[in-house]
């Protein structure tokens, strides 16, 4: 990931306490994108959440971990999560 992007500084401390919940972040030259995450919804909080700490260049980030993630997106009604989660999943071997 480029952390050189001059487009991330136009994401805001406002856009984070807005309307929506996340705000998804696509870095240039990669094929996927980042979800931003200010607050959650009523299935999980964050005492639920398992943190995974990465070092990305000099920067380091905290994220959940892959399971977690899974089991925040097996379960929802959008089909592009259930798809996310099929795919952890497979790629973790994380059982139902």
């Amino acid at each position: 990931m480029r952390l050189d992007n001059p487009s991330i500084d136009e994401i805001t401390a406002g856009d984070l306490a807005g309307a929506y919940l996340a705000i998804q972040y696509g870095p240039p030259d990669v094929d996927y994108t980042i979800d931003l995450v200010s607050r959650l919804g009523d299935a999980f909080t964050f005492d639920d959440l398992d943190i995974d700490e990465i070092e990305v260049g000099p920067a380091r980030f905290k994220v959940v971990s892959p399971e977690t993630l899974y089991r925040m997106k097996r379960d929802t009604v959008r089909l592009r999560d259930r798809a996310d989660a099929e795919a952890l999943r497979e790629l973790f071997g994380f059982e139902d």
